[in-house]
């Protein structure tokens, strides 16, 4: 027993040896069979190897490079994108602003054209108003009428001795006119002084036909017996010799 367990021992020790040597042997045997089947140009293709392995580990390079552009195109269109986005909003900015301006411009143009208009309307009422008042100026007053009396003819009177800025008042006329004639524009003196001298005494005031002739007021009648004709003129005598027919209490 103990010399068949003493010679497997053995046997497995050079197993191991011998698996090593073959191994060994195994390995020079393929260099050799390798090289051995190389044809004549062998340095050639092994050069030829050598440079592909060596453009091989030159190109591993390559992606890295590839990574680190990729990476820096991606900033940069980042960039440039944020650049395009910041762009777009200033120009919006600016056309908001640009509008805003021309809404403001055109408001205030509004306003102003709006103030000129008010304006010539207000200055074309005030000037049609200025004509009306011209014409109104400008048109003649209609005449005013007098009763056909002795009121009516003494009022009459008065307007044109304002008018001619001879003096006298409605008491003095009127006085005057019942005194010498009780108001009849007929009246007619025949046995006085200057009837006896072919020129009597006439009409309401009883005035003589030179003195009528001599203080006549223009605008009036020529015809003596026409009774406002007949007391502007006796009055306008008057004012010259006594100041006023107010100032006549007899035969003047």
């Amino acid at each position: 027993m103990p010399k068949n367990f003493s010679a497997r021992g053995r046997s497995l020790a050079l197993t191991r040896r011998h698996k090593i040597a073959i191994a060994g042997v195994a390995t020079l045997g393929a260099a050799s069979l390798a090289f051995s089947a190389v044809p004549g140009n062998a340095e050639t293709t092994t050069s030829e190897a050598a440079s592909s392995a060596q453009a091989q580990i030159a190109y591993s390079s390559e992606p890295i490079k590839g990574v680190k552009a990729s990476v820096t195109d991606q900033l940069a269109g980042a960039s440039l994108k944020a650049e395009q986005i910041q762009a777009k909003a200033d120009a919006k900015k600016a056309a908001a602003k640009k509008a805003a301006s021309e809404a403001a411009a055109k408001k205030k143009a509004a306003a102003q054209a709006a103030a000129k208009k008010k304006a010539a309307a207000e200055r074309k009422a005030k000037e049609t108003a200025s004509r009306s008042a011209k014409r109104a100026a400008i048109k003649p007053v209609a005449a005013k009428t007098y009763a056909n009396n002795l009121n009516g003819w003494i009022n009459h009177a008065l307007a044109i001795m304002k008018q001619k800025g001879i003096p006298g008042s409605y008491n003095g006329l009127y006085k005057n006119i019942m005194r010498e004639s009780s108001g009849n524009p007929s009246a007619i003196n025949g046995w006085d002084v200057n009837a006896v001298n072919g020129t009597p005494s006439i009409g309401l005031l009883q005035v003589i036909q030179p003195t009528f002739s001599a203080y006549h007021v223009s605008g009036t009648s020529t015809n003596i017996y026409d009774p406002v004709a007949n007391i502007t003129a006796a009055a306008n005598y008057a004012a010259d010799r006594y100041g006023s027919i107010d100032n006549v209490n007899s035969a003047y």
